[in-house]
């Protein structure tokens, strides 16, 4: 097999620069006419037939020969049967990495709190765990244990009831860290199930499936646009486009590292992008002769070169000032700062889903058991989006208790207001409650 690279060799000094740049990052997850409305129709059948649509399309699309629902069921003792067929080694990781990530969201979760004003009125905010979260897990070759961990604890954490997973298995190839994590990270339920039919499950319920509050996880094109189609019948986490690395270096990395770095994203598939930013040229002359001396030896190496070739780059800036101007620019999902002070820039960057600070802080160890959470906005979207967290589990509900007085002193303001939006119902019934004392006033 032979792999090279291209990569795209971009300065911020040039004229067209900013054209270049928006033309690297645009990406478009908007699904085709076809796939929409199969998507459609999937979700029509599964309202419509429930069990009986998910077992015919869990013939159809994953090859499985189940009879029944039942079939298509896991149980807790199955999960807990996992954790022993995994080896000891794997075992010990999930724990460790699962730890991690329970003791950083612990720091998330929200409380509710109050506050009393001088007449008596009490105002406040009640925080409150979903009741159900349906967590979508890709199945097969394609698993990832590590997004069983970081959807189902930080549910767990915010106090959800029921943590609900789907994961297809196709061809009947059942993942079993996958399942050893779900036991690890306290999923109540799981359901051998994928595609868009899943999500409409979680969102409408079946007779076997519980409809879900919120639906979170990844997925291919068709679990992205079922998510779209239901969100409003369910919450949704986000719509996830390729993974994203942006590098910001002053020159004083080993280049093997950087590239490597770069690979770890750039093997996702081939639309992931890979970006470095420098102001020193040569060390970008010597990251792109290690890119081209590692790549041979990668087991994705093909997805790699693809990757890196298609939408990867190397930018030189001016200065490091510009190197965070293009860094807010692009909004990247993962932000490596691997610099010698990278606490002292910190306070410049105000786009990025995840930061990682210093030479030594590589992008996967986020990905695995850092602590914090690896669904991230991508696409640029870090502009006014968050990681996934407790919070994205708590939902919040105002409360409002007016002492009589503070009813009446309200009341006038409240009417004036209403009037002016002629909206005389909301008056009175402000009016109302304004004492008598002060009507006469």
């Amino acid at each position: 097999m032979t792999v090279s690279t291209a990569i795209a060799r971009l300065n911020a000094a040039d004229p067209d620069f900013a054209r270049h740049l928006d033309h690297l990052l645009s990406w478009e997850s908007v699904s085709d006419d076809a796939v929409n409305q199969r998507v459609l129709d999937i979700i029509k059948a599964v309202r419509e037939r429930g069990d009986a649509a998910l077992v015919e399309f869990t013939q159809r699309f994953d090859g499985v020969d189940a009879k029944s629902i039942d079939d298509l069921i896991l149980n807790r003792e199955r999960l807990e049967l996992a954790l022993t067929r995994i080896t000891p080694t794997q075992r010990e990781a999930l724990e460790k990495a699962a730890n991690r990530v329970r003791i950083y969201h612990e720091r998330q979760k929200q409380d509710s709190w109050q506050y009393t004003e001088a007449d008596g009125t009490v105002l406040g905010q009640k925080v409150t765990p979903l009741d159900r979260a349906g967590l979508y897990v890709p199945g097969g070759k394609a698993s990832y244990p590590s997004s069983v961990l970081m959807n189902a604890i930080p549910a767990k954490v915010a106090g959800v009831t029921e943590v609900v997973m789907v994961v297809p298995t196709p061809r009947g190839e059942v993942n079993e860290l996958v399942l050893a994590a779900a036991c690890i990270a306290g999923v109540d339920r799981v359901f051998t199930v994928g595609g868009a039919q899943a999500v409409a499950a979680l969102a409408y319920g079946t007779e076997s499936v519980p409809q879900v509050d919120k639906i979170v996880g990844p997925g291919n094109i068709y679990v992205a646009t079922a998510k779209r189609h239901v969100f409003g019948q369910v919450g949704i986490d986000m719509i996830a486009g390729p993974s994203e690395i942006l590098v910001v270096c002053d020159g004083q990395t080993d280049p093997d590292w950087i590239a490597m770095d770069l690979f770890s994203q750039a093997e996702h598939d081939e639309d992931a992008q890979a970006i470095l930013v420098s102001p020193d040229a040569a060390f970008l002359d010597r990251v792109a002769a290690s890119i081209d001396k590692l790549l041979p030896t990668m087991e994705r190496a093909e997805i790699i070169e693809k990757s890196v070739n298609g939408r990867g780059a190397l930018i030189q800036v001016r200065d490091m000032q510009q190197a965070m101007d293009v860094a807010n620019r692009i909004a990247p999902e993962h932000l490596e700062l691997s610099v010698a002070d990278p606490q002292a820039w910190l306070p410049q960057i105000r786009h990025a889903g995840a930061i990682f600070m210093g030479r030594h802080t590589s992008e996967a160890l986020g990905d695995y058991c850092a602590g914090p959470n690896h669904v991230l906005p991508t696409s640029g979207t870090a502009r006014f989006s968050s990681p996934l967290g407790v919070y994205d589990f708590q939902k919040r509900s105002s409360i409002i208790f007016c002492s009589e007085q503070g009813a009446s002193e309200l009341g006038h303001t409240a009417s004036v207001l209403a009037r002016g939006e002629s909206l005389t119902a909301h008056a009175r019934s402000a009016e109302y409650r304004i004492l008598t004392q002060e009507k006469g006033n």
